[in-house]
């Protein structure tokens, strides 16, 4: 698992030669910071400057994160724990949505985009990374742990729903909010679809998309290098975020595995 993170570091810092070598090298002999360099050099001569595309991502994918966790917590904890008509027809809608990749939603996604009039704005952004099955799935598993003993206990001392939310339920989730949290980053950050079918303004667009063209608007050769470069650069948060929230991630599995 470990070897594709040691092969992205690696590649970012290889030198042309090593780039195109054959048979290819898993570990850097000759490190250098020229595709690094090549991305400032690249970055420099842009009417917009590199920090408005990470502005635009950091803010869409921290807004993203925020609402998709509102939205799977609540409706987690309305399906796990209320009894309502229609309850398990939602929740297998939720589950048959897992077995669509996006692309297959591509189209509708763009009529519904173009319905609502939101082209070249953040919501074009933000709306389609809402829809999160694999979050609700998770978190309402997780929900299903919690005995319906101590929710029934906070409704008779007079809790309202809101407070049982609040204070009960939210707390025993935070490893399954990780969760969540992590696979929501992920989709965002890294997504390029948004800036490229919703998105004409420039000034508006995600640094995930200026990587992505930076590389593929240069000639084949020197492309590689800031490739790797930018490859390893949007990689990193990646990481670095669930280094951080790890421990929480493997209590998830381990909890929804039990049922």
């Amino acid at each position: 698992m470990g070897l594709p993170i040691v092969y992205i570091i690696n590649h970012a810092f290889k030198p042309l030669g090593e780039l195109f070598a054959f048979p290819p090298k898993f570990f850097v002999i000759d490190p250098t910071l020229d595709n690094f360099k090549s991305i400032l050099k690249a970055t420099a001569t842009s009417d917009i400057h590199i920090s408005r595309y990470v502005f635009n991502s950091l803010f869409v994918t921290i807004i993203v994160i925020i609402l998709n966790i509102l939205i799977s917590t609540m409706g987690a904890f309305a399906l796990s724990k209320f009894n309502f008509k229609g309850k398990n027809t939602m929740l297998e809608i939720n589950n048959m949505a897992l077995m669509f990749v996006s692309v297959a939603v591509t189209i509708p996604r763009y009529l519904i985009i173009e319905f609502l009039g939101i082209q070249n704005t953040y919501w074009a952004h933000i709306l389609p990374g809402l829809a999160m099955p694999v979050g609700l799935f998770l978190i309402k598993q997780f929900i299903d742990q919690i005995p319906n003993a101590l929710v029934e206990a906070a409704y008779v001392d007079g809790a309202s729903d809101l407070t049982v939310y609040r204070k009960i339920i939210i707390p025993l989730i935070k490893p399954a909010i990780a969760t969540t949290s992590i696979l929501a980053f992920q989709t965002v950050w890294n997504s390029v679809e948004s800036s490229t079918m919703y998105i004409d303004n420039e000034s508006i667009k995600t640094l995930a998309f200026y990587m992505n063209t930076l590389a593929n608007n240069t000639n084949v050769v020197a492309g590689q290098g800031m490739a790797a470069a930018a490859a390893l650069i949007m990689f990193i948060p990646n990481i670095v975020l669930f280094v951080i929230l790890q421990s929480r991630v493997m209590n998830t599995m381990a909890l929804s595995g039990i049922k």
